[in-house]
């Protein structure tokens, strides 16, 4: 019998960079994957040619669970926290996630828990990946729901940080990166290699991940020109394969 799998992401996006190849895999082995995303990304860094950019990414993100075969995707409707976790909800609109005590999403994740009879949960590692004050908060909201339901598995989705800092170092010597891209920033980042539990191969989902990289088109671009996605979608099929090939993760007791 299929299990439920439960992958709770902060942003439009996240489910892409982070366990799209996961989410294709499970769902192509007769498992039920379900999306649920915290806020509409509207504070994203984008070119100003997208003017709403939180209805933008609601499409977008409909395209990539599509392209994932997700057989059920839920929105929490929060509003982006924005890069430092400061930006405050706009009169009439919804809270921030960050502004929102944790017990009222944590509430929400557990309902869809509670409906899905979730076998498994993913969330993300202590440090949120790369220290993204929705991703941070989201991990609290996803731990106190599983602890309310509870879910008997939970799993951090993230990256080895030695082997990523390594990358960067590669990959400075011959690409420019963006402006926005601090290589510092992954030096606390993720999780340590040898602290990860699982790691996925998802070589034969690779179509799948970049369709639903690709969907998220407007956090590709920026005024100033193009962001990181954008240069991920530019990696040749063998470098690309390198990269994207196993997803990690480490294995929790919430």
């Amino acid at each position: 019998m299929g299990r439920t799998l439960v992958f709770f992401h902060a942003h439009p996006d996240d489910e892409a960079l982070l366990t799209a190849g996961t989410m294709a895999r499970a769902a192509d082995e007769g498992q039920r994957v379900v999306l649920v995303v915290a806020t509409d990304g509207a504070a994203g860094l984008a070119a100003s040619s997208f003017h709403d950019l939180a209805a933008t990414r609601e499409r977008e993100l409909a395209a990539s669970a599509a392209a994932l075969r997700v057989a059920r995707s839920v929105r929490l409707g929060y509003g982006d926290s924005g890069l430092h976790g400061d930006r405050v909800g706009s009169a009439g609109a919804a809270a921030t996630l960050c502004e929102a005590p944790v017990a009222e999403p944590a509430a929400r994740l557990a309902e869809v828990l509670r409906e899905e009879r979730a076998d498994v949960l993913v969330t993300y590692d202590p440090s949120g990946g790369y220290g993204h004050p929705d991703h941070v908060r989201s991990r609290a909201v996803a731990l106190a729901a599983a602890q309310a339901v509870p879910v008997p598995t939970v799993f951090e989705a993230t990256v080895p940080r030695d082997l990523l800092l390594r990358g960067i170092r590669l990959a400075s010597l011959v690409y420019r990166f963006p402006p926005e891209f601090d290589p510092t920033s992954f030096e606390r980042a993720f999780t340590a290699a040898a602290d990860i539990t699982h790691r996925v191969d998802v070589r034969a989902y690779l179509a799948q991940k970049r369709a639903a990289m690709d969907a998220h088109a407007s956090q590709a671009t920026a005024d100033g020109g193009d962001r990181t996605l954008a240069a991920f979608l530019r990696l040749p099929k063998p470098l690309y394969r390198l990269v994207f090939g196993t997803e990690w993760y480490r294995r929790i007791t919430p």
